[in-house]
């Protein structure tokens, strides 16, 4: 298939600009500027963009990843493709050892069937202080024999651990999780400024939706927020969804580190479904208004934002068109190592998303198949 558009996004490009995207068997065989060296099979009207790349998610669609049922992850997957999620990463939220073995191994033959990228383990070993939407009891220290037994369950579909590195046994959990390819990132955790960059000279190359459930920015004591944004080495989460971070300060970020900032969504299982009573692993969550809490509190549980609606927030608030693509895609992408998607260039699979002018999305290709 050879498809021309007036407006495609190219990787490194500062805007879309006319050209071409040749397809053979599900893959990029050609990504260039310019003329279509024959006549185009397709012209897409709008704005051609890869397809999204979420690496921070929980569920959608009314359904979770937090199952050992494939035909719900099934469901998740469909709600977020039909917003231009092509790629998705599934995080598991804190459980019994036990129980987290059985979800990481029924998710391991999703992510070997090529329907998912990875898996995301985002607990048991957070701090208890900031918790978030984990359960409290569940919580324990990262011991190395443990974080492998769940890497082990796992086949190495696990592509990123988060944890709290003041907890003991952290340091040399972080250094087992690079030893065995895992990104290691640092969230839900009360740790100084010292401790999160001893995690960094550890290995640590993640910060787990910056900002949020973590000890904040002060002038005499900056805890992890500022270990983790000073130190080019580690990519940066942000949830765009206007709730979890003033929009604003997500584009000062992204303007002070336009390489590094990931948009994910956190999102459970009321993102792309209505608003209501839902459950997010062992804790029930009231959604009121979009906004998901642990029922009866102000504890924020995730998020119901899809990246398509991350993207247009960005924009909104200032953020080049460009950048905020790329944080959608390409630098996820680079974060956890997954070479064959983010981008819009040969030997690249064949995901892409086309917008229109409000950066809705109209049509999606994955595999080099229309959706």
């Amino acid at each position: 298939m050879l498809i021309s558009a007036e407006r495609i996004l190219f990787p490194d490009a500062d805007a879309p600009v006319a050209g071409h995207l040749e397809i053979v068997g599900g893959t990029f065989a050609a990504a260039a500027p310019g003329p279509a060296p024959r006549p185009a099979d397709e012209h897409l009207d709008g704005i051609v963009v890869p397809g999204y790349v979420d690496v921070h998610s929980h569920g959608g669609g009314g359904a979770s990843f937090v199952t050992e049922d494939a035909e719900e992850t099934r469901t998740v997957l469909a709600t977020h493709r039909r917003h231009g999620v092509t790629t998705m990463v599934a995080s598991l939220v804190t459980g019994t050892i036990g129980v987290l073995t059985r979800q990481v191994a029924t998710l391991a033959g999703l992510v070997e069937a090529g329907e998912l990228a990875g898996i995301h383990l985002e607990g048991p070993w957070l701090a208890l202080k900031y918790k978030g939407a984990h359960p409290p009891l569940l919580l324990s220290d990262p011991q190395p024999d443990v974080v492998a037994e769940l890497l082990d369950a796992g086949r190495g579909t696990v592509r990123m651990v988060t944890l709290a590195p003041e907890r003991d046994g952290a340091m040399e959990s972080i250094r087992l999780l690079v030893s065995r390819g895992v990104v290691a990132a640092v969230g839900h955790t009360d740790a100084d400024y010292d401790t999160s960059r001893a995690a960094i000279a550890a290995g640590a190359r993640g910060a787990t939706h910056l900002f949020n459930a973590m000890a904040p920015l002060r002038h005499r004591d900056p805890g992890p927020v500022l270990a983790l944004w000073e130190d080019p080495r580690v990519h940066l989460e942000l949830i765009m969804d206007g709730v979890h971070v003033r929009p604003e300060l997500v584009a000062f970020v992204m303007a002070t580190e336009p390489q590094r900032v990931v948009l994910v969504t956190d999102a459970m299982a009321a993102a792309g479904s209505e608003d209501g009573d839902y459950v997010l692993g062992e804790l029930p969550v009231e959604v009121r208004d979009g906004v998901a809490r642990i029922a009866g509190t102000e504890t924020i549980a995730g998020s119901t934002l899809i990246l398509d609606r991350a993207v247009r927030n960005c924009v909104k608030a200032g953020v080049p068109l460009a950048q905020a693509v790329r944080a959608a895609t390409a630098v996820p992408a680079d974060y956890l190592g997954l070479a064959d998607v983010g981008r819009l260039a040969a030997g690249k699979r064949a995901d892409l998303v086309v917008l229109d002018d409000d950066l809705s999305v109209t049509r999606v290709m994955q595999h080099g198949a229309w959706l």
